[in-house]
């Protein structure tokens, strides 16, 4: 971090009361999950499955490895590991608040 914009980081958390601060955070990983969410509820109806269900179907397999596939795969994979993070970490940031 240079000097300027570490000099800049201090500026701000001395003016910006921690609260304010924790309550962004918190509407951030709550904006997330809720994307995530979405990400998974459209995929589920999209294949009519739950992605476990999914994988061990081998729906890319048998769907001939196409494109659209395999990266709705990858796109559903990535919005429950995710849900799995930002749940953790607004534990971890609600617990802190208390």
């Amino acid at each position: 971090m240079t000097t300027n914009v570490g000099a800049t980081a201090e500026k701000i958390v001395k003016e910006i009361p921690i609260d304010e601060v924790m309550e962004a955070l918190i509407n951030e990983y709550r904006r997330r999950l809720i994307r995530y969410n979405m990400t998974d509820e459209f995929m589920r109806k999209k294949y009519g499955m739950t992605f476990d269900k999914f994988e061990s179907s081998n729906v890319v397999k048998e769907r001939k490895f196409s494109w659209d596939v395999e990266s709705d795969a990858m796109e559903w994979e990535h919005a429950l590991e995710g849900v799995r993070y930002v749940e953790h970490k607004l534990k971890d940031v609600e617990g802190q608040r208390l």
